[in-house]
């Protein structure tokens, strides 16, 4: 999950001073959050790896397309700043009911003896490319020895792919150097001053990155085809997480949750990337040095990392949990099965009338 995004029109400092808490079971208004309150409806809080990201659109497109009160709850977004709380950790914390994060963190909890749980799976890629400086002929993780590479923190979902990408490249740790350069203009400063020689960002940074001729995209771990070739298999990135006790006490609004985002699916697989940018406030299309038409390019070019269902990919906890794995996370104690669960995305394309192929269910009680 990429880590410590700012964004100037909802911040989570402003969220988190209003008060929010895990109780879902209240209503109030969305003050100081995305869309309006309705106080007939259950409030849900969810925070957002970096809100105004391409690759975690569809949480703020399901509040403007009003799928959330449709489907039955008053939800209020907020999204990790700069210096801030991550969201897998507000939403562990109890600071707020759902994270909007990567899959991966499902596991990493479990190992620390945390129990979460993914709802539903957005994407069946990380949305990521690696970028690389125009001049360094760098096309291959096998090329990093001596280099410094970017991620967006250290620690973050970046870093560890990374980790991975040189591990499986045959390189150690030891080999090479990764330093945080966040994203967007700090980033993009990083590759342009040499202080890295690659580094690991998404749209529309990438785009920018190729508008400026300082770099190319190496690699391609942004759509579910690249990823694929890239890591040998899906690598689901974007979900909804929260703890298992907080879904067993609140079924019906997990599921009211589920079945906004995945008629959001659903709608950003049959809609252009001009369509979804024209549902998306002006301040994520068109800010931080890029145009609504950048913006749409970018999101054309990397539309396919989403899913359109919400299902976990087949296969795709296996290639996290090896992941973790192969970058020295100790695993012995991971039950995959309780870390995700496709009874809540089964039952929204139920609803709405649509066909699945998923992923057998978990043997769990979520």
């Amino acid at each position: 999950m990429l880590k410590k995004t700012t964004i100037g029109a909802v911040t989570a400092s402003l969220m988190l001073a209003g008060g929010l808490t895990a109780c879902s079971s209240s209503s109030s208004s969305n003050s100081g959050g995305s869309g309006s309150g309705s106080s007939s409806l259950p409030t849900v809080t969810m925070m957002v790896g970096g809100i105004d990201k391409q690759i975690y659109l569809p949480y703020e497109l399901a509040q403007q397309l009003g799928y959330y009160k449709k489907y039955g709850v008053n939800m209020v977004l907020s999204t990790e700043t700069q210096g801030g709380i991550g969201a897998e950790d507000a939403m562990a914390s109890g600071q707020v009911d759902l994270a909007g994060a990567w899959y991966i963190h499902t596991i990493d909890f479990q190992t620390k003896g945390k129990s979460v749980v993914s709802l539903a799976q957005l994407s069946g890629a990380p949305g990521e490319r690696e970028m690389c400086a125009t001049n360094s002929g760098i096309h291959s993780p096998s090329q990093w020895s001596g280099k410094t590479l970017g991620v967006t923190d250290l620690g973050s979902g970046t870093d560890e792919l990374t980790q991975l990408m040189a591990t499986k490249a045959g390189l150690t740790t030891h080999q090479y150097s990764r330093i945080g350069v966040s994203d967007g203009a700090t980033a993009i400063a990083a590759l342009q001053t040499g202080k890295v020689q690659c580094l690991m960002t998404t749209q529309p940074t990438v785009l920018q990155i190729e508008q400026k001729g300082l770099g190319y995209s190496a690699m391609d771990l942004a759509t579910s085809s690249g990823i694929t070739a890239t890591l040998g298999g899906t690598w689901p990135a974007a979900g909804v997480l929260t703890t298992t006790a907080w879904v067993s006490a609140h079924q019906t609004e997990a599921q009211d949750v589920v079945d906004a985002l995945v008629a959001t699916m659903h709608w950003i697989a049959n809609h252009s990337a001009a369509d979804i940018a024209n549902a998306l406030p002006a301040s994520y299309t068109s800010s931080n040095g890029f145009t609504k038409a950048e913006y749409i390019t970018a999101l054309t070019q990397d539309k396919g990392q989403f899913l359109p269902d919400g299902i976990m990919p087949k296969g795709g906890p296996e290639t996290i949990l090896a992941t973790e794995k192969t970058i020295g996370v100790n695993t012995s104690s991971v039950n995959l099965d309780a870390t995700f669960t496709n009874k809540y995305a089964e039952a929204a394309n139920k609803l709405e009338g649509f066909t699945t192929t998923t992923t057998p269910e978990p043997n769990s009680s979520n």
